[in-house]
């Protein structure tokens, strides 16, 4: 087995776990398997993740963690984040509009969940664009070691943004051996509608210099052809949609204690759709995205503990042109800027302390913003955390951050997190904290005003007096892991005030239009329960299963919250009858959907997908297999019923190749 020469990073504020230096992860022949089969590894498996700033077991995290395999994700067609997270339990895709879509954990919005790289934020796009989903597409998944989907707010460690979870995406590192590997996929549609896909990435890592430089190396070709609307196919359900990404990073270990990393990223990434006019003229409408991401970050192991020190910059550029000339949006440009660092150390033997802090600057370029078509703002924060090792069964993880907004003053987010562990075999958890988000620039400018709304009927105006959005959590599970057994059940409730909303007026200051206005309006309870199991069967055959139950509700109203499902139940029937060959069957359940209080509920509907993996050798293997067999295809079936649109049945070929 091989050693790394870079050291996966023992993260502060903002990153959710890496491995120790020179380890990799035990994982048992059995869960080896059960991996291959399901594309993911479930949240019992002992796999080194962690939801603060030390190192964990899974079993031992104070928090909701699943982590899912990237080997898995090259092994079946996944276009962006959202494909890759698909089936994970608590996690649901919410539709943001134009066959789009994000990631909504426990029910609450996509805008409620903070997609990292690294630990790093990334931009938060849709809190512009509307529609907006450019933040599932900055890294190919031939880049991919695992992502980690922490469930719950952690705005202790991460700040705003982090009010519903985490998605972090933590990317391969080099070894001591040059490696690398190349896969490809086509995904072709049973229709004649278009929709194909085809990818291509290759990966590649190695040392520059032994024991000292490594090299890291990744990119991605994908195309997706757009897939048109059954009812009206001059119209397109799903956008063209064509991108490419690059990345090159160099890590340099000056000695044993220390190592210094350096990355550049680049993407691009087009869309073109046409859409229906408002005067039933149709439309072509051409999306053109730009991604830039720089970091440099120093790590060392001290005798006395540990630090990390980053600096590290993305930026997002988007044009969008239509074949009318009424284009409404844009061009826009994020940037975020960010100076982070912290210390880790124990304090006797039995505390490990964290201290860290992050300066942060968001900026902002639109035409509809303000005057100035700019606008930025600085976040700094300061962040605390015990790890309180009480005896060996108990243990209580204590944390809180501090932001200070440059409107709203201080911002205070506390978190606890109990663990129990009575036997090998048994763990208890229980854990509390409060998150907040911020309003975003545009929401609070009060020169932002966008007519693009309501398809252009409505005007929307920022409003300086918004307040942030709050989420008081609290969670109760249990775990149990005894082969050939493995299952897990939690209880969960967030509490959200100030939800912000946007609200018709009652007048408008211009005939013939809708006013609207961002509010804080709602108060909404989300609870429910994530239950997950898993066991070894005779004869090669692994069963793997979730469900989620959610209970969604406006507090003010007493009304179930629009577009999330109260039940949904994944499940994995995987047989390896060889060792060179692998099978799978996979089957999502998505229940009912309320809409609302003049609207029939959406009904529910299942999927069902099967996978089949050959391994011709140690270098080739070759993957193919049915999804949707079917063929349901929602929306593009009936626009009347279901709000997501899906390409029906499609056959999927591909090959991953190691050298």
């Amino acid at each position: 087995m091989t050693t790394r020469i870079i050291t996966p990073v023992c993260l502060a504020a903002l990153m959710v776990g890496t491995s120790t230096v020179g380890a990799q992860p035990f994982t048992p022949k059995q869960e080896r398997a059960s991996a291959v089969q399901q594309g993911r590894v479930t949240s019992l498996n002992p796999v080194v993740v962690t939801a603060t700033a030390s190192e964990r077991s899974l079993a031992d995290a104070p928090a909701s963690v699943t982590v899912i395999d990237g080997e898995g994700l090259r092994r079946r067609p996944v276009l962006d984040l959202a494909d890759a997270v698909r089936g994970t339990v608590g996690v649901g895709l919410e539709n943001t509009g134009l066959g789009r879509r994000g990631i909504s954990i426990r029910g609450m919005g996509a805008e409620h969940t903070l997609m990292l790289i690294d630990g790093q934020r990334i931009n938060a796009s849709a809190s512009a664009i509307a529609h907006s989903d450019y933040e599932l597409g900055w890294v190919p998944t031939a880049a991919i070691e695992r992502l980690e989907v922490v469930r719950g707010p952690m705005s202790s460690l991460y700040g705003s943004e982090a009010l519903g979870g985490v998605v972090n995406v933590v990317t391969r590192t080099a070894t001591d051996t040059w490696q690398g590997s190349f896969s490809s996929y086509a995904l072709l549609n049973d229709h004649s509608l278009g929709g194909n896909q085809f990818k291509n990435g290759f990966y590649l890592g190695g040392p520059l210099v032994a024991g000292r430089l490594g090299l890291n190396a990744w990119g991605e070709l994908s195309h997706r052809h757009a897939l048109r609307d059954a009812g009206n196919t001059t119209l397109t359900a799903l956008d063209q949609r064509s991108a490419k990404t690059g990345h090159l990073g160099l890590a340099w270990t000056p000695d044993p204690r220390q190592r210094i990393d350096m990355s550049i990223d680049a993407g691009h990434e087009a869309r073109e759709g046409v859409r229906g006019g408002s005067r039933g003229i149709t439309y072509n409408s051409e999306d053109d995205v730009q991604r830039r991401r720089y970091a440099v970050s120093h790590t060392a192991n001290w005798n006395w503990g540990d630090s990390q020190f980053r600096f590290y910059r993305s930026t997002l550029d988007r044009v969008n042109t239509r074949s009318d000339g009424n284009t409404t949006s844009g061009p826009n440009r994020f940037a975020d800027t960010v100076l982070d660092g912290h210390l880790g150390f124990f304090l006797g033997s039995a505390h490990k302390l964290t201290l860290g802090a992050e300066a942060r600057r968001e900026t902002l370029k639109d035409p509809t913003l303000n005057q100035q078509g700019r606008k930025s703002q600085d976040h700094y924060a300061f962040f605390a955390q015990d790890e309180i090792r009480l005896d060996q069964h108990w243990e209580l993880v204590l944390g809180s951050r501090v932001d200070h907004h440059e409107v709203f003053g201080s911002e205070i987010s506390p978190r606890a997190y109990l663990l129990f562990h009575p036997g090998e075999t048994l763990t208890l958890k229980a854990g509390a904290g409060r998150g907040f988000k911020a309003p975003t620039l545009k929401q609070l400018s009060p020169e932002y005003e966008s007519r693009a709304a309501m398809g252009g009927r409505g005007i929307i105006r920022g409003n300086p007096n918004l307040q942030p959005e709050t989420n008081q959590s609290f969670e109760l599970g249990v775990e149990f892991d005894q082969r050939p057994w493995s299952a897990s059940a939690t209880l969960f409730q967030n509490d959200v005030k100030n939800l912000i909303e946007t609200v018709r007026q009652p007048t408008c200051y211009e005939r013939g239009r809708v006013c609207l206005n961002y509010e804080n309006v709602a108060k909404v309870r989300l609870r429910g329960l994530e239950l997950g199991a898993g066991v070894d069967l005779p004869s090669q055959w692994r069963l793997d299963a979730n469900y989620t139950y959610l209970d969604a509700r406006d507090r003010l109203t007493g009304e179930p919250l629009a577009e999330r499902s109260r039940h949904r139940v994944n499940a994995t029937l995987g047989w390896a009858p060889l060792a060179q060959v692998s099978t799978r069957l996979r089957v999502e359940y998505i229940g009912d959907q309320y809409r609302s209080p003049t609207q029939s509920d959406r009904p529910g509907y299942a999927l069902l997908h099967w996978y089949l993996d050959y391994i011709l050798n140690k270098q080739l293997s070759v993957h193919v297999g049915i999804e949707n067999l079917t063929d349901k295809r929602l929306s593009n079936d009936d626009a009347s019923i279901y709000s997501d649109a899906d390409e029906g049945r499609r056959y999927f070929v591909g090959l991953t190749a190691r050298f």
